[in-house]
């Protein structure tokens, strides 16, 4: 009697729902990994601001902003930023007057005026990074149909983070012998597919620090990846700090929860 009444219940659309879960489930479980190929190269590097509790080097910072400025910015934005960011506690931290000076270098298009037109200005700190483009289209036709990404929170929005930036800056290299390249393609050992369409940005010596720093490849793509990575992640020293005072609450927590264990059952026998 029972099993007549449970079977009742069961619906013809209950039954195909269980068979396309159980279908989908299968599926799931049978796709193929990803080739060897298309993984990238990534060597774990060395950084200031690595947990639990790193910090970030604000002279760093600031040579990774020249680099930004100098070379990225013609072709990618950081579009949540504000040059007021630049400083604030826990960035390169620039002086008010260089924030206002830095601002004031690009021109803003504000408005409309009285007159119902848009106009130029110099820029303010409270202003957002200046875009290279004006909209996507005008992006994807100077770069050969390639839409340059956003820059805000590439160290987050990407498989092992900084790591793989650098990774990437320090990757164009000749193609092996036998590989053939797409048109308007470069070869990069660390992109997956190793064929990226945004040409070499950088090499030795094409930007001049000004704190003694040499002048190499590898040190602006450090340079300009710890940026980033501040820029996705401006709180990551208040974080630290936060994660390290509530690591200790808990360890003197168990401790006196530890003790006050055995005060209680020192007065039971055993």
């Amino acid at each position: 009697m029972g099993n007549k009444t449970m079977a009742g219940r069961v619906s013809p659309k209950m039954i195909r729902t269980a068979a396309l879960a159980v279908a989908l489930l299968g599926a799931a479980w049978t796709v193929p990994p990803a080739s060897a190929a298309d993984m990238p190269s990534v060597a774990s590097q060395d950084w200031s601001f690595s947990p639990p509790f790193g910090t970030f080097d604000r002279g760093q910072l600031q040579r990774g902003f020249k680099v930004y400025k100098e070379v990225c910015a013609s072709c990618h934005g950081m579009n949540l930023l504000s040059y007021r960011n630049l400083g604030e506690p826990g960035g390169p931290e620039f002086s008010e007057e260089a924030v206002k000076a830095i601002a004031a270098a690009v021109e803003v298009t504000d408005g409309p005026n009285e007159e119902g037109d848009m106009f130029e200005r110099p820029g303010k700190p409270s202003d957002r990074f200046v875009s290279p483009y004006r909209n996507d289209q005008e992006a994807r036709f100077a770069n050969g149909g390639a839409l340059p990404p956003d820059l805000s929170v590439m160290a987050k929005a990407r498989p092992y983070g900084p790591d793989y930036l650098y990774a990437l800056l320090v990757g164009y290299i000749d193609p092996p012998a036998g590989i053939e390249m797409s048109e308007g393609m470069h070869y990069n050992a660390a992109f997956p597919g190793h064929q990226i369409a945004m040409p070499k940005p950088m090499e030795d010596d094409v930007i001049e620090y000004t704190d003694g720093t040499p002048a190499t490849l590898s040190n602006y793509a450090k340079d300009v990846t710890a940026f980033m990575m501040w820029a996705a992640e401006p709180k990551l020293e208040e974080r630290h700090r936060m994660g390290f005072r509530v690591m200790l609450y808990l360890i003197v927590l168990a401790g006196l929860l530890y003790f006050a264990k055995r005060k209680v059952w020192s007065r039971i026998g055993h």
